[in-house]
């Protein structure tokens, strides 16, 4: 089996190497922080070698104030929330304006996995700029309904989505989605966390 492991950062997965592990080849590809980097490195990577799974493991916010920093999620659905039109102070989805049937990314027959089965399957969001405003925060809770938010998974999951390549989102918790607050913040805590959650997923891949 050929595995693509994803992430933005060498930091988020300093444990996840590309190895030969019980009959197993896994690559790991570093697509740089954004979400337009990670659908240009996830396509061309899809396009040259067939894959049988992808994994994406990164860090993210939570809206969610149950999933608290340290926790390790399945993001099932995601969309770019900032993709869209302004009319004045309204948003208007893509939906509204008819180029898109559908808002979402939704991974409806992710990999049969013990590990990931149990883990949180939670609502994302991808952006660009990360929240940080109590305003924009509570306009973007209200219109999207997120749990979670990072500025890579939706154009992961669309890369794997149009190359047909069985996928999952994990991502840890690294901070509450608020006013930018670094003092708050667990990235390690977090990154320790997701690279148990990865390490583990592999092995019963």
């Amino acid at each position: 089996m050929r595995i693509l492991v994803v992430a933005a950062t060498e930091a988020e997965i300093p444990l996840v190497q590309p190895q030969a592990h019980n009959g197993h080849h896994i690559v790991v590809l570093v697509t740089g922080v954004g979400m337009v980097a990670t659908a240009a490195e996830c396509a061309r990577a899809l396009a040259v070698t067939p894959f049988d799974v992808a994994f994406n493991f990164g860090v993210c916010g939570s809206f969610d104030r149950a999933l608290v920093p340290g926790t390790v999620v399945h993001v099932t659905s995601d969309c770019v929330a900032e993709l869209g039109a302004e009319d004045g102070d309204r948003f208007i989805s893509m939906m509204e304006l008819g180029l898109a049937r559908d808002s979402d990314v939704v991974n409806s027959s992710p990999p049969a996995n013990p590990v990931l089965s149990a883990l949180p399957r939670v609502k994302g969001i991808t952006v660009n700029t990360v929240h940080g405003d109590e305003a924009s925060i509570a306009r973007v809770v209200d219109r999207c309904r997120p749990q979670v938010e990072s500025m890579e998974g939706a154009a992961f999951a669309y890369a794997c989505a149009i190359s047909q390549v069985p996928y999952a989102q994990v991502r840890a918790v690294s901070n509450v989605v608020e006013r930018r607050n670094r003092h708050a913040w667990r990235m390690e805590l977090a990154i320790s966390n997701l690279n148990d959650t990865a390490l583990k997923i592999l092995a019963r891949s």
